[in-house]
């Protein structure tokens, strides 16, 4: 679960931000050397302690950030000896790419060569060799993709992005060594290409928005799920409410969308929240309406003083809401709009 974590922040950066991940630039790897480091071995895997982890010059493989962490090589391979590429083979050539900017690149593929030969033999040892080679070919090319020429806000541009992605990775790998890799991955940015396609449908209703969404959300695997529930559905109620309320949807349109992507019990919450978002909102309108009356009144500044102590312990019991108030009595005396919650 703890991987999936890693690989789907990892895309919603690619994604988010609409650029490629250079060769040379750090990604997850490391933060997946740190989550393996207290794993034992897996079966097939060629890991070694990190004091006995030395090139034949005497040298460490991994770089001084890495020293607390064993190196995560954990490769898998079959009755025969062959390599089973999967999610360990990338953390494995991630591990040592990540050391870039201690290591120069040519360093770094001296010590994967070196360490592999050392821990792998045939037939595995030229097929890893071979992927790794590939792989690193393909991290530099990575780099060179131009970003469409579309604006960031049309869904089209991750689309393409995506796109120009798979097709270079079928320059470089099979479809079995593609889902090896990146299957992890591409699972998240499919995902969120198709929540991309629904939110941007002008012929769906947010009702009907909401209702492929939730279609979408409940065909990921329960551990994706688990990762993706608050941060999906809170996006996806923010962004759909804030549509009906633009057009000047009804209270019922809201109740209809709330229900269709998180069902009753989470919209009876929400409307709870509504209310006490309101009741708030009254009052704190009403409690500055007051208050503008005292200072444009003709008292001294003390008196005036004393009055707006004693209106806002009238509408504001506990010290959290007289607290809470003054970032509101701040931003109205300034002319700035008022900092309710939506």
């Amino acid at each position: 679960m703890q991987k999936h974590k890693l690989w789907i922040i990892a895309g919603a950066i690619i994604l988010a931000v609409g650029a490629f991940i250079f060769w040379l630039i750090p990604n997850d790897g490391q933060a997946s050397a740190t989550q393996n480091a207290s794993q034992p071995p897996a079966a097939g895997s060629g890991s070694t302690p990190q004091a006995q982890a030395r090139s034949p010059n005497g040298l460490p493989y991994f770089s001084p950030s890495q020293q607390d962490t064993e190196i995560n090589c954990q490769m898998n391979l079959d009755a025969s000896s062959r390599l089973m590429v999967n999610e360990h083979t990338r953390d494995c050539f991630e591990y040592f790419i990540t050391q870039y900017g201690e290591k120069t690149i040519e360093q770094i593929r001296k010590d994967f060569k070196a360490y592999i030969t050392q821990n792998y033999k045939e037939p595995s040892l030229t097929q890893i060799l071979d992927l790794w080679n590939r792989y690193m070919d393909y991290r530099a090319r990575l780099g060179s993709l131009q970003a469409p020429s579309l604006s960031q806000d049309d869904p089209q541009y991750y689309r393409s992005i995506y796109n120009s992605t798979q097709n270079l990775r079928k320059q470089f790998f099979s479809d079995y060594e593609i889902e090896g890799l990146f299957g992890i991955e591409n699972t998240y940015h499919v995902y969120t290409l198709k929540r991309m396609d629904v939110i941007n449908d002008k012929k769906l209703s947010e009702a009907e928005k909401a209702q492929k969404l939730k279609a979408l959300f409940d065909e990921l695997p329960e551990d994706w799920k688990e990762n993706l529930e608050q941060m999906n559905k809170l996006e996806d109620l923010h962004k759909l409410t804030a549509d009906i309320k633009a057009r000047g949807g009804s209270a019922e349109e809201i109740h209809q969308m709330r229900m269709n992507l998180v069902g009753p019990e989470a919209t009876q919450r929400l409307e709870t929240l509504d209310t006490q978002r309101a009741d708030w909102k009254n009052t704190v309108n009403s409690y500055l309406s007051e208050r503008d009356s005292i200072l444009k009144s003709g008292l001294s500044d003390d008196a005036k003083q004393k009055a707006v102590q004693q209106l806002r312990a009238q509408h504001f019991s506990s010290k959290e809401e007289q607290l809470r108030v003054n970032t509101f009595e701040t931003a109205h005396d300034q002319g700035d709009k008022l900092p309710y919650s939506e």
